[in-house]
């Protein structure tokens, strides 16, 4: 990536836009706030303010990087997660081939950073982005991008915007298999293979591979099951593709799949024994919110909860709230709400009480939260538990993708309270 860019961030100056951050570091920049090391408890932080577990995050990188590494997968980690650089950083320099990315608009922040490898998980049709890529394709004869096409209309629009562009460089393209009721991609391999013989008719555009998310097939109890089916339609297509002769004469085959929630299977069905084509395969898991991982929703259906904690992922984030009013029994307001945490795939957990008075810690048992409105969180507040006002409470997540998008700059924190770097966002 591009040091000097990643060094820029450093030199953002701090103001009221960043919340949560001391009034008293205005004008320091992020670099001269990292490098003080401040106490998120004793140093002027004001609630509510979302951080970064430093051990956890560290860990969550590492295990993945391992784990692909031991099941012979090349990873290009889904970026819009955190859709930050300095997280990107950190991927590629533990093994990352690249970093996959949903929108254009994630394309241009990417390379604004010098990722060198871009796995496009969308299908691009639109005049002005590709006419970007293109610039952006012929500027840089050491960048490599890939993305889907699904539909003959998808490759025509390619092929007449990038003809307008002048590209020099052809855009690589992978087909897309889907599935009946699920997301975007052909439905089957008929129209696969039609699709791929319309990319080798382009002239601007280059075939070279299949790819697909099965993390939207089903939603049933037997959706591991439907999604293992899948998977080997996804080995068969490529077979089928490679036997027409229609991939591209690249050095590799692209196949790729893989969220978050069953990138076991796709270790177990992308092996090199299945995928035994004409040419070597790049076999691509995408997975994503392994980053910081959370407290429930991931925490429930990723393949990475052993019991061994060294082999599990742990959840990173954790937001500060205070208790502003306490005005029944059994009821506490908390000063965050929906413009500060998730709540589509469930609602947060407090965990820790911090006292305002003496800042001891105890565990957050008796409270829950039982509902949010725009800056406030209603916590349901069981006798004997009682909060006092000007409590810190810590707030446990579901859904990191929705948790990032609502802060600019991340405290990361070590375990003691200090702050070791400032995670910057660009949602």
């Amino acid at each position: 990536m591009d040091t000097a860019a990643l060094q820029q961030l450093g030199s953002t100056r701090v103001d009221w836009r960043f919340k949560g951050l001391p009034p008293r570091a205005e004008g320091s920049t992020v670099a001269e706030l990292a490098a003080a090391r401040a106490n998120l408890f004793t140093d002027g932080f004001i609630t509510p303010v979302l951080t970064l577990d430093s051990d956890a995050l560290r860990h969550n990188l590492e295990l993945l990087a391992r784990w692909t590494d031991a099941h012979g997968l090349a990873f290009a980690p889904h970026g819009k997660t955190p859709l930050a650089p300095q997280l990107y950083q950190r991927q590629l320099d533990l093994g990352a081939w690249g970093i996959t990315a949903a929108m254009p608009s994630h394309l241009r922040m990417y390379r604004a950073f010098g990722v060198p490898r871009i796995f496009l998980a969308n299908e691009l049709v639109d005049a002005a982005a590709l006419a970007w890529l293109a610039a952006e394709l012929d500027a840089d004869p050491d960048f490599a991008f890939v993305c889907y096409v699904d539909s003959l209309r998808g490759v025509e629009l390619m092929e007449r915007a990038l003809t307008r562009a002048n590209a020099r460089r052809q855009v690589d393209v992978v087909v897309e298999l889907g599935e009946v009721g699920a997301r975007t991609g052909v439905r089957d391999a008929e129209q696969a293979l039609a699709l791929a013989a319309a990319v080798v008719a382009a002239e601007r555009l280059r075939l070279v591979g299949v790819a697909g998310y099965e993390g939207t097939i089903s939603n049933s109890d037997g959706s591991r099951r439907e999604v293992s089916d899948w998977l080997a339609r996804l080995v068969g297509l490529a077979h089928a593709v490679d036997a027409a002769g229609l991939f591209a004469d690249t050095e590799q085959i692209v196949v790729s799949a893989g969220g978050s929630e069953h990138f076991d299977l796709v270790a177990d069905a992308l092996t090199a024994e299945a995928l035994d084509l004409s040419r070597p395969t790049l076999r691509l898991l995408r997975s994503g919110a392994y980053v910081t991982h959370d407290d429930l929703h991931y925490a429930e259906i990723t393949p990475l909860r052993s019991a061994e904690a060294e082999q599990r992922l742990r959840p990173a984030l954790r937001l500060w709230a205070q208790v502003v009013s306490c005005p029944e029994p059994g009821l506490a307001l908390l000063n965050a709400g929906k413009r500060d945490v998730p709540y589509d795939l469930g609602l947060p957990i407090p965990s820790l009480v911090r006292s305002g008075e003496d800042g001891g810690v105890r565990a957050a048992t008796g409270l829950s939260v039982r509902a949010l409105a725009d800056q406030h969180a209603f916590v349901t507040v069981e006798p004997g538990a009682e909060p006092q006002v000007g409590d810190w409470v810590a707030l446990q997540l579901s859904h990191p993708c929705t948790a990032f998008e609502k802060w600019q700059l991340i405290p990361e924190v070590q375990a003691d309270g200090t702050v070791t770097d400032y995670i910057r966002t660009f949602f």
